[in-house]
Formats: structure tokens, sequence, C-alpha cells
């Protein structure tokens, strides 16, 4: 859906990086934000991929009407964790009996928030400029899927909107043959599991007819395959992860010298 209403620059500088280079330059500052829960690794990497946007050719109105769920995920993330942490020290701010928020606990709170989406961004930024016959084909070249893997999971993905489609048919079907619009809770999950089974029915008939075509292609084959479409790794695209590399490392860096570095196992 968001590839769908967000076009990307293909030309911008990382919008044509090679797929596994994005991949792999998102998923570093994920690995370190999972080690800890600070303030400073998180704002520097949120800070850094937001910075990044217009090199991913990406526009700013149009990230913000398409992402506006996961500002509010942050956001109820950062809520939760100020309302419901132990951490309640510091001047008071709100205090309605059980509910209590403090300075120190409104901090925890943006903490999270914080890591959260400096986790989720760069992911995001990622897979908008990413074309699933690119990734495919990467994958294949770069890092050796087996073929009918990728291309498999190539096709899933392109039946994802028959899948959608298909569901709001069974829905529409149900509704005029009266079965949709019952009040009773009960007579409400039996419709929705009847609908739910025949989605089913029809996504097993579809695989089946999937893996058939495929086989039926050479897919199942051992043989050496080639490939159609090159996707080349350049020194532009070791750049990228390289520099994903050195900005994670320096955010750690200085973490651990001011002292904020809060490693979650410890």
């Amino acid at each position: 859906m968001l590839q769908t209403h967000i076009s990307a620059d293909p030309a911008a500088p990382l919008a044509r990086r090679n797929p596994v280079a994005k991949i792999g330059a998102a998923l570093l500052p994920l690995l370190a934000l999972l080690v800890s829960v600070d303030p400073v690794t998180s704002t520097l990497l949120l800070a850094a991929a937001l910075a990044s946007v217009p090199a991913w050719g990406l526009r700013w109105r149009g990230l913000v009407r398409r992402l506006w769920p996961l500002g509010l995920a942050v956001a109820m993330v950062a809520l939760g964790n100020a309302v419901f942490t132990d951490r309640k020290g510091g001047e008071t701010l709100l205090d309605l009996g059980p509910l209590l928020v403090t300075t120190e606990s409104l901090a925890a709170g943006a903490v999270a928030g914080l890591r959260v989406a400096a986790i989720a961004l760069p992911g995001v930024l990622a897979v908008l400029t990413i074309d699933p016959v690119d990734l495919a084909d990467a994958l294949v070249q770069q890092l050796r899927v087996p073929p009918r893997f990728a291309y498999g999971s190539l096709a899933a993905f392109r039946l994802a909107p028959l899948t959608a489609a298909e569901w709001e048919v069974l829905g529409r079907s149900r509704r005029a043959r009266g079965l949709g619009g019952d009040r009773n809770p009960f007579a409400a999950a039996s419709v929705l599991a009847g609908r739910l089974f025949a989605l089913l029915v029809g996504a097993v008939r579809r695989g089946t007819q999937l893996a058939a075509a495929m086989d039926a292609r050479g897919f199942d084959s051992t043989a050496q395959r080639t490939s159609a479409r090159r996707q080349a790794f350049a020194r532009a695209d070791a750049a990228l992860v390289a520099g994903s590399v050195a900005l994670t490392a320096a955010a750690v860096t200085l973490a651990v010298v001011t002292g904020a570095w809060n490693p979650v196992l410890g």
C-alpha cells in the first residue's frame, strides 16, 4: 500500500542503490537499538534517517501523509511507557490515583518512543525505494538465496492485492445474502470464520497453481540458472553499508562516552 501511494525518484542517490545494500544499511542501526535503550543513540540515528529522506528521492508531504500510523504508534508507545513505567521519580506532572506521570516517567516514555521511531524509519525508507523484482534478483545474485524461494516470495507479494480484493468480494457476497449485518457477536464471529475459511481455500488453490507453474518453468531444478536482470553491487553500495556502520558506531560510542548507554540485558 505504501509503495502504491508514494513515488520515489529512481535517480536519487540512495534510491538507485542495490536492494541488498539498502536492507543491510537499515539493519545495522536496528541491531544497535535493540541492544540498548538510551536517548543518545536513538536521537542520532533518527536524526540521520530524517536528514537522509531527500537522498532517497521521497517527498516530505507524501511521506508524512502515508506514515501517520507510524507516528501514532510511536506516540502510543511513548504514552504507555510514561504511564506504566516503574520510574516515577522527579516532579509530579499528573496524579489521578493509579495514573501517575512524573518528569522521570515522561522522559522514559520519550526515550521509548524515540527508540521505536529510530528502529522503524530506516527500514521504511529502504522498503519504499525497493522494487520487489529488483529485490528478488539481488537476493539470488548477491546473497545466493535459492531462486525458488526468492521468486516464490515475489509471486506471493504480487498476489497480496488479489487476496485483499477477494476479501472484499467475500464480504459483499455475504452481505448480499443477508449474513453481514447481524449485531449478534456470536453470529458475526461465525460469519467471520466462514469468510476466513473461504479466503484460505482460495489462497491454497492459487498457491497450488502457482507452485505447478513455477515447477513447469524449471524453478525446482538444481541446475545453475542465469539471470536476465543483473543487480550489480558497486562501490557506492559498499559505501552505503560502510556509512551505516560508521554512523552506528559513532552513535554507540557517543552514548558510551556520555554515560547514556543503557544495555537491555544489563
